[in-house]
């Protein structure tokens, strides 16, 4: 009996790395895709492909799409990525300017086209509603809208074939994460997290992203294997 397919969103972090790593534990056999999309920690598509490599996943496509364009972003635009000394300093923020919009909309339609072209009915992606920044299309009722949306824009949902968008970190905290993607074997070594990374891929250490992957290890009580930048 063939493995079911699905499509699982890539950026290369250890969130994503991990929806992956899930995605195969329940059987399924993965289509990776990540995006080029003019971001300025571009460094991540390296750790996209060591992650894809590694999980030996069937097929990784790398999509060009160019959302400097619009900008909006300090992660398509020169704006400076914000810094901050500790993850409690999050809390307190909106939306920051790391938020690219309409970002998961974007890459979940990509995700849709590249699901019907190999027959999957399943999309993995990597949103967390609890440690993460406040991005807007992280939470559960996107999440459920946008299947919902799916299922009526496209010919597989029309003719029957359910698309269902999983998103199995939710309601995780980071270190929750860390101890399942652990528990499954992942490397986090390859992994990228940081929005600001030096010229040699090591991590900022201050930006928002960091800080949430600092304190997940931390709480998870796992020593995270990446490098950083000396403070």
């Amino acid at each position: 009996m063939s493995q079911r397919k699905a499509v699982v969103l890539l950026s290369g972090g250890l969130d994503s790395t991990t929806v992956l790593a899930i995605a195969k534990s329940q059987g399924y056999e993965p289509y990776a895709l990540s995006f080029r999309y003019g971001q300025r920690h571009v460094v991540e598509l390296e750790a996209a492909k060591r992650v894809a490599q590694a999980q030996g996943i069937a097929q990784h496509v790398v999509c060009d799409i160019d959302l400097r364009t619009f900008g909006g972003s300090a992660l398509t635009s020169e704006t400076d990525v914000p810094k901050h000394d500790s993850a409690e300093e999050l809390a307190a923020e909106e939306i920051p300017v790391t938020y690219v919009p309409a970002r998961n909309t974007i890459f979940l339609s990509f995700a849709l086209a590249f699901a019907e072209v190999v027959g999957a009915a399943d999309i993995f992606i990597g949103v967390n509603a609890l440690d993460y920044s406040g991005y807007p299309d992280c939470r559960p009722e996107y999440i459920e809208a946008y299947e919902t949306m799916a299922n009526l824009a496209t010919r597989a949902g029309v003719e029957g074939a359910r698309l269902k968008i999983h998103a199995p970190l939710i309601s995780m905290t980071k270190a929750d994460i860390v101890r399942a993607g652990t528990e499954l074997g992942v490397d986090y070594s390859l992994t990228l997290s940081c929005y600001d990374p030096d010229e040699s891929g090591r991590s900022c250490g201050h930006c928002d992203s960091c800080l949430l992957r600092i304190r997940g290890f931390q709480e998870a009580g796992a020593s995270d294997p990446v490098a950083y930048q000396a403070a």
